[in-house]
Formats: structure tokens, C-alpha cells, sequence
């Protein structure tokens, strides 16, 4: 068995559909040519360079040994890493199916493999970092071996997801030779370093405000956006951690309810429907539902149908905040959570 990344859309723009229909899906744009066909991959790269043709001849190499991996060197029973964007967590999948191309589409769904995807949202927290720079690896297809990496995601699988014990092999392994598929070794220099501070703030977070504190959190960010809050004591909150409302006072609109969790499963929808009712009950215009370990995928599916009433926010969406608001939170808060803004060339692709 082989472990391999597969990135979803660099804005997790095919998340949802990989997850609904069990698939995975090279979405490169207008790449409509069957692999199968081709013999050699310099006729792909020879495909690439003819619908883009303002790319770098480096750039196009680079994408041929990811699409040539999706439809050559992947097989049934390989495992699958999916890095979420929309939360901040990871999926595992197995394949299931040998490739497929079918020439209608729609673009850019050209090529997939069936991937049975098995453990659910697993919060990035349970990994070690050295595991969490390889599935951060600037590519969109990969095959994952540093730090005896497969050995080690399939210990996890059987333990339930959790942590490491100390003690586990995190020994780099050489580079892969001329022939082999790219790897997330061959990408050793270029980690994803967005993913790693978010990483690190994550396991501060966890650390520092367990619990209750993650309510203390979300009320200092909300209060940072300009809200006036009550914000329940710990224990039993009636339905409603945290109550909101704009206005010195908090008499203006809008007019909030807040639940916020910080256990280590997702949130189902009949919770989500609980704080529905809970604004119902105190007379609030919308909701807001801030989950830690995020929401089941039927949660985030049917979010349309309560745009109007309800918002969830992931931890990923509780960092965006924070980095946004955290000069105005309180001293205490930012102590207790020491950060520095860095500035930084952005990556271009080559």
C-alpha cells in the first residue's frame, strides 16, 4: 500500500464533491486526454504545453508527474491524505477503482479514481508535525514516504485516530530516485508555511484555552468586531454560551446566539438544529455555532437552507478571525497567546 496527497482545489473548490460522490478527481482545466492513451509522458506534457501555452516548460513537467501519477503509477488500495481548506482537518480514503477518463466531463472532471473515504474529519492537531509537512507539501498529487509515514498513518487508523506515543520514527529516508513518482521528499523545501503557523497557534490554542476558555476566546473576538456580549458561566448555559448584539449596549442589531464547542467530535446536524431553537427561544435574529473539531459533511451540505439563520465556524474560520482581530483582544488574551505578524513573499507557482 501507498499513501498519496490529493488536494482538493487550492480553495477546496472540490471538497464537497469529492466527499459526496466518493471519487477523486484530477481538476486540471480543459485537460481532456485519455491517459490510458498516451504511452509515454512526454506526450502529456506535450497536451499541457498545447492548453497552456504561457506556462514554463518547468511548470508543465512539474504538473505531467503528478497527472501521470493519478493515472499510472495510484492503485487499488493505496491510501489517500485530503488536506481540508474548508475546515481544519484531514481526510483518509482508500481506492477503490482503477482510473477513469470520460471525454464529456463536465470540465474539469475528466479523470477520477472511486475512493471510499473512511475516517471522517480527523483534526490536523493528532498528527506530529513532521506528518503535517509532508501532507503540507506545495503539489496537488504526491506520493507521502518521509518518516516511514505509511506505516505510521495506518498505526493511527487501527488506534482510533490518536496521537502518537513518543518515541515514533520520524528518521528522514533518502530522495527518491530519477524514475520514481514525485514525493513529498522530492518537496522536502517547500512546505506550506500558512499551514504550519496555523498548525502551531492550533496546538496554543488547545493548550491554553481548553474548554470554557475557548468560550473566553470567541467572546473577546466577537467583542473585538464591536458586539456587546453576556457570555454564560461555565456549566449549563441554558442553550446559549454566548449572547451578542451590535451597539454599545447591545440593544442594536444584529442580535446573536453563540454555542461554542470545543469536544473532539464534529458537530452533527440535529446540534446545529438545537442552537436553532435556542435563538428562537432569546429572541435572536441568527446564530452562530463555533465548533473546534468542526462539522459532519451533511452539516456543511445543507447550509444553504439556514443561510439566514445560522453560521458555523470552524477552527480554521476561529483563526481567520483571530489573526484578524487580535491587536484589539484584551491584554490577557494576547499573553496568553503571544503572536507576531511576518511579512512575506507570497509562493508563485512555477
Amino acid at each position: 500500500m501507498t499513501l498519496w496527497l490529493i488536494r482538493s482545489g487550492s480553495r477546496g473548490e472540490h471538497e464537497q464533491k469529492f466527499l459526496d460522490e466518493g471519487r477523486s478527481y484530477v481538476a486540471w482545466d480543459g485537460l481532456d486526454v485519455d491517459l490510458a492513451c498516451l504511452t509515454e509522458r512526454q506526450e502529456l506534457i506535450a497536451a499541457l504545453a498545447e492548453r497552456y501555452p504561457e506556462e514554463k516548460p518547468k511548470a508543465l513537467i512539474n504538473w505531467s508527474a503528478q497527472v501521470w501519477a493519478f493515472g499510472r503509477d495510484i492503485a487499488e488500495g493505496d491510501w489517500v491524505v485530503m488536506p481540508s481548506k474548508l475546515q481544519s482537518g484531514i481526510y483518509f480514503g482508500e481506492i477503490t477503482s482503477g482510473y477513469h477518463y470520460n471525454p464529456l466531463g463536465p470540465n474539469p472532471y475528466f479523470h477520477w479514481r472511486s475512493v471510499n473515504w473512511f475516517s471522517g474529519l480527523i483534526p490536523r492537531s493528532a498528527f506530529p508535525q513532521d506528518l503535517l509537512f509532508s501532507f503540507g507539501a506545495f503539489l496537488t498529487i504526491c506520493r507521502i514516504q518521509r518518516n516511514d509515514a505509511e506505516a505510521r498513518v495506518r498505526a493511527m487508523a487501527a488506534n482510533n485516530w490518536r496521537p502518537e506515543t513518543a518515541g515514533a520514527n520520524t528518521a528522514s529516508v533518502p530522495l527518491p530516485g530519477q524514475g520514481e513518482p514525485i514525493s513529498d521528499a522530492t518537496e522536502a523545501g517547500r512546505i506550506n508555511l500558512e499551514e504550519l503557523v496555523a498548525d502551531q497557534v492550533e496546538r496554543q490554542i488547545e493548550a491554553r484555552f481548553k474548554g470554557h476558555g475557548l468560550t473566553v476566546l470567541v467572546e473577546a473576538i466577537l467583542q473585538a468586531e464591536g458586539y456587546s456580549t453576556y457570555r454564560s458561566p461555565e456549566g449549563a448555559d441554558g442553550g446559549a454560551d454566548i449572547l451578542a448584539g451590535g451597539g454599545e449596549m447591545g440593544f442594536g442589531n444584529p442580535s446573536i446566539c453563540v454555542e461554542v464547542k470545543s469536544g473532539d467530535g464534529p458537530v452533527d446536524r440535529p446540534t446545529v438544529d438545537k442552537l436553532i431553537g435556542a435563538g428562537q427561544k432569546f429572541g435572536a435574529e441568527s446564530c452562530l455555532f463555533v465548533s473546534w473539531s468542526g462539522f459532519k459533511p451533511n452539516v456543511q451540505k445543507e447550509l444553504a437552507r439556514d443561510f439566514f439563520r445560522v453560521r458555523l465556524w470552524s477552527r480554521k474560520d476561529l483563526l481567520e478571525k483571530l489573526f484578524t482581530h487580535y491587536g484589539r483582544l484584551p491584554e490577557e488574551i494576547r499573553l496568553a497567546l503571544p503572536l507576531k505578524r511576518v511579512w512575506m513573499v507570497a509562493n508563485q507557482s512555477d
